[in-house]
């Protein structure tokens, strides 16, 4: 800041007094573009107003009631004001942490999702994924500019419901893509002509070449890791999609055909029965094929991962009753935190078997998840012991 500048505030507040000396901070800092200078101004002004101590010496210090609300809404005022001119000046990342003091994300997410990030790719990704503030816009611009592979490892690294799905949609579709297209490229190099067909299915019908001498279209670590997290998709269309990369993956040569954990031991062929369950196919043989797994699987040395899954697909394909069963049988021991699969207790609820739910909670010495239970029985109906 200038000499001049100094000189001439000192001027406005003699002659026009503190408002125009107010008037200057302001005018100067929209002048200069000094936005943080402009938020100190209004909150300056604010404390000048309510006669609080203009320097704040004691930062723990309380604002009296009675002029606690008036500055905090003028701290609300002045951050969305100058964090809104950093936005109309395209500089996300400086107006980024006056929203997120006052836990606003909706102008930052707009601004986000219209944006072309160049120099501050990384500074956008970070408040768009990692702060969640728009994931599935974030997530685009991971896969767009860094790539599956980092894709991947991001997604692995976040934590919260809120956008995961929309990323694991674009994770299996950008794979899905991606094969596709290698296989059309292969294809025309081949046969003289791109082929019509535009799914994996229709591109390797009849053409076993394709797989010969190992030939793979995919990083086949990609395509492993995103099988695995396809378990999670309720989307039909995309659980129709990783049916398909597990029909490709089955197609691979031997050195790609990799032995999984139990009960995907068979990685292909085994995440298909399960996702084809989930799409409606043969839902009896896969659970069948699943309890074989669990009957076959010694828990002191693969763990409680197979009767896990069991329990977990017969709760995605509603069928509670048995899932309880499996649990009840399989899975007793193990504390609910240790799950990665719905609780017995849970199944129960899911079930609206409240009568079992009492009875296995009393058994367990949980109160309050008999005490749900109890709550949940129609009135007038006899409580089961």
């Amino acid at each position: 800041m200038s000499d001049d500048a100094f000189d001439r505030i000192e001027q406005a507040l003699r002659s026009g007094g503190a408002e125009a000396g107010f008037d200057f901070l302001v005018q100067k800092s929209l002048e200069d573009k000094n936005y943080p200078l402009l938020f100190e101004a209004r909150l300056l002004q604010k404390r000048h107003e309510l006669g609080l101590p203009l320097i704040q010496t004691d930062p723990s210090a309380d604002l009296p009631a009675e002029k606690r609300r008036p500055y905090e809404e003028t701290f609300l005022q002045a951050a969305r004001e100058v964090g809104g001119l950093f936005l109309a000046d395209g500089n996300i990342a400086r107006a980024w942490p006056y929203f997120r003091a006052i836990g606003e994300t909706a102008p930052v997410a707009a601004a986000i999702d219209k944006a072309e990030p160049k120099d501050d790719l990384e500074s956008i990704v970070a408040i768009a994924f990692q702060e969640r503030v728009h994931p599935k816009k974030g997530f685009e611009l991971i896969l767009a500019n860094y790539g599956i592979c980092r894709a991947i490892t991001c997604f692995g690294q976040y934590p919260d419901r809120n956008g995961r799905d929309d990323c694991l949609r674009l994770l299996v579709r950008t794979l899905y893509h991606e094969i596709a297209e290698n296989l059309k490229r292969v294809i025309a190099q081949q046969e003289g002509q791109a082929p019509e067909a535009a799914g994996i299915p229709a591109l390797i019908e009849g053409r076993d070449w394709l797989f010969e001498g190992n030939c793979y279209y995919v990083d086949t670590s990609h395509l492993v890791s995103i099988l695995g997290l396809s378990l999670d998709l309720d989307d039909p269309e995309m659980l129709r999609l990783a049916v398909d990369l597990t029909e490709y993956g089955k197609r691979l040569g031997s050195l790609f055909q990799y032995k999984g954990d139990p009960p995907f031991e068979d990685i292909y062929a085994d995440h298909g029965v399960y996702l084809r369950a989930l799409v409606g196919e043969d839902v009896d043989g896969a659970i069948a094929h699943f309890r074989r797994k669990v009957a076959e699987s010694d828990p002191s040395q693969v763990g409680s991962g197979p009767a896990q899954v069991l329990v977990g697909l017969l709760a995605r394909l509603e069928r509670y009753e048995e899932a309880i069963e499996v649990s009840l049988e399989q899975l007793r021991d193990l504390d609910s935190s240790q799950l990665a699969c719905p609780s017995v207790l849970q199944l129960c609820q899911l079930a609206g078997n409240y009568d079992r739910l009492r009875q296995i909670a009393r058994q367990q010495g949980d109160i309050v998840s008999f005490a749900a239970g109890a709550l949940q029985t129609e009135p007038g109906r006899p409580v089961v012991p």
